[in-house]
């Protein structure tokens, strides 16, 4: 394991008081657990309060609880096998499943300690004030975000689209106006391709949202940021736990534009839920398929079709 976080917690251990060190030995008997706890779960096992965990990151050099565990995580994901940040080689089927689901878990739960309320505020009054939002991504994770973004609000009654080909998102920026918004989803935030089209978009007077990290280059870009951050996978170079981070915060962002739209929202929704239940491709609602039948129709249908 690469020694810089915790060599540096177990070489400040006999410099702090009682209670603070009784916080880092927590932590080093088993770092993986602490980065599921809340400030309020680490103090209680520790028998100390939230602030004197507060001030033992900052002994450490963090900022806050959050910006340790986000160290944390990374220093932990160099010592697992490369098929998860916290999975090992040896470990048995019944660790393998609460060790990723546990990941899980915890990268959600992330996400309401990251999100600003002023921020996802400001993007939902923007996006039911506009003429239009145009959804952009880059790579497959952000691409079906941008998808997913789009559906939610066309099914609600605004006008909008998902560009997730690079030339059809300059022309999309390019029609923008001061009504109009550019959604920008990428946990990386630093594809040129993406920055060029927020950039267009931007010249042209709409708004732009982004859904990325926070510090990233696209981040610069946006008017507003919604800035998520989660610990890098050792697999892919968008992970699932960011994956699944992006999604809460769609969900988040949806919930809170259809509060504001009110009504319209709700009858939008009831309606295209009943065109479903009634017209979707159902079995439940449809005959089954017999292709055997389909072929004798059309068979028949050419030769009454024969001149």
């Amino acid at each position: 394991m690469n020694p810089g976080l915790l060599k540096r917690i177990a070489d400040t251990l006999e410099q702090l008081p009682a209670a603070r060190r009784g916080v880092l030995e927590l932590i080093l008997l088993d770092p993986e657990r602490v980065l599921d706890e809340s400030f309020e779960s680490l103090a209680e096992r520790s028998g100390c309060s939230v602030p004197t965990v507060m001030r033992t990151c900052r002994d450490i050099g963090y900022a806050g609880l959050r910006e340790f565990k986000l160290a944390l995580a990374q220093e932990l994901a160099v010592s697992a096998s490369p098929l998860h940040r916290r999975v090992r080689w040896n470990d048995g089927i019944e660790q393998v499943i609460s060790k990723v689901i546990k990941s899980a878990a915890a990268a959600v739960s992330g996400v309401q300690a990251q999100l600003s309320v002023t921020a996802l505020a400001a993007a939902a009054d923007a996006i039911v004030a506009a003429t239009r939002v145009d959804c952009y991504c880059v790579g497959a994770t952000s691409s079906f975000m941008a998808s997913d973004f789009q559906a939610r609000l066309f099914r609600m009654g605004l006008v909008s689209n998902a560009y997730l080909d690079q030339h059809l998102q300059l022309v999309s920026a390019a029609t923008l106006d001061a009504g109009g918004i550019a959604f920008a989803i990428s946990h990386v935030g630093g594809m040129p391709s993406l920055i060029e089209a927020v950039d267009v978009a931007r010249a042209q007077g709409a708004k732009v949202i982004a859904l990325t990290q926070a510090g990233t280059r696209l981040a610069r870009h946006a008017d507003i940021v919604l800035g998520i951050k989660v610990p890098d996978d050792p697999i892919m170079h968008v992970g699932t736990e960011a994956y699944l981070a992006h999604l809460t915060v769609i969900e988040i962002l949806t919930v809170l534009v259809a509060q504001r739209l009110g009504e319209q929202a709700v009858q939008r929704l009831s309606g295209v839920r009943r065109v479903l239940a009634t017209h979707g491709l159902d079995t439940r609602n449809h005959p089954v398929l017999d292709w055997g039948a389909a072929a004798e129709a059309m068979t028949a249908d050419g030769e009454q079709r024969k001149p």
